[in-house]
């Protein structure tokens, strides 16, 4: 079978599972009393980006089962390490938007509380976080001699692109957006030689889910920014060359030091491009409640 076509498959399954998933679960989180005032100060569902994990382990269970058919063999294992690390990551997010504080804002302020014996949740979220990461890296890399630059490098980037995607979801659509935008941009840097079958269920589900978010009917929340931020890293660990990870490290670490001093909606408020495609697809009660995680 054609790698395309089972891409396209597993995309389409990613439809499909996340809106059977988000049928029974948006219900469940608003009655659950697991929601969050928006700008206007509807009571909206928060933690929708749980959806994920759980659609991703719908369609991969659907990939293994019919691997017998696929022309080209299935790595067993890179499926369960990517289904690990997003379910680790939501878990954490999961965490921060049930139980965090706004007290505490920003990765200085995290740490800061750290260094005074204060654990916050979006402490164990970063802290947690960076160890998924690390991970992951070591299983990516080619050996503990050789490859240290790599394991370093990949870490950081998972890390931080996880951070950078809780970032952008100050907004309605923002850290979708941004995913797909992210997403295509690395690809083309891959020269599109990428694992199509394993990141195709959560293009497709992330494509169902985006209506949810445009509209304000459902905030996806850390556990589901952090999911989409970690699937870039990941992207990136696994197919590009340390030169071009590199540069994807220096601009993410750019971004978080801007966004510590800046708020991220004022300046893309301020360059009309950005503006139009941050506004673009939204409902009338647009808006979220803007955080930084």
């Amino acid at each position: 079978m054609n790698i395309w076509l089972v891409a396209g498959l597993a995309a389409l399954a990613g439809v499909f599972a996340e809106g059977l998933i988000l049928h029974y679960l948006l219900p469940l989180l608003q009655q659950s009393a697991a929601t969050r005032k928006n700008y206007q100060g509807l009571d909206i569902p928060v933690s929708a980006g749980i959806s994920f994990p759980l659609a991703l382990l719908l369609v991969y269970t659907i990939i293994l089962l019919f691997a017998p058919l696929y022309e080209q063999p299935v790595n067993r294992e890179i499926y369960f390490l990517f289904l690990m690390g997003i379910f680790a990551i939501s878990l954490l997010g999961f965490a921060d938007d049930m139980l965090g504080q706004r007290d505490t804002l920003g990765f200085k302020g995290h740490l800061g509380a750290l260094l005074h014996g204060r654990m916050t949740t979006g402490g164990l979220k970063a802290a947690g976080g960076a160890l998924i990461a690390f991970f992951l890296a070591l299983f990516l890399s080619s050996g503990l001699v050789s490859g240290w630059p790599d394991i370093i490098v990949d870490t950081l980037i998972m890390a931080l692109f996880a951070n950078m995607l809780n970032l952008l979801d100050l907004r309605p659509g923002r850290a979708v957006k941004g995913f797909f935008f992210f997403f295509f941009l690395l690809a083309f840097l891959a020269s599109w030689k990428i694992n199509w079958i394993l990141i195709a269920p959560l293009l497709g589900a992330t494509l169902y889910y985006v209506h949810f978010d445009l509209k304000a009917l459902a905030m996806m929340g850390d556990s589901g920014s952090n999911v989409l931020g970690l699937a870039l890293g990941f992207m990136v660990a696994g197919s590009l060359p340390l030169s071009f990870k590199v540069g994807v490290l220096f601009f993410l670490i750019f971004m978080h030091l801007i966004t510590e001093k800046y708020s991220l909606t004022r300046i893309i408020e301020k360059v009309a491009v950005l503006r139009k495609i941050d506004q673009w697809g939204r409902g009338k009660s647009d808006g979220k409640s803007e955080k930084t995680g």
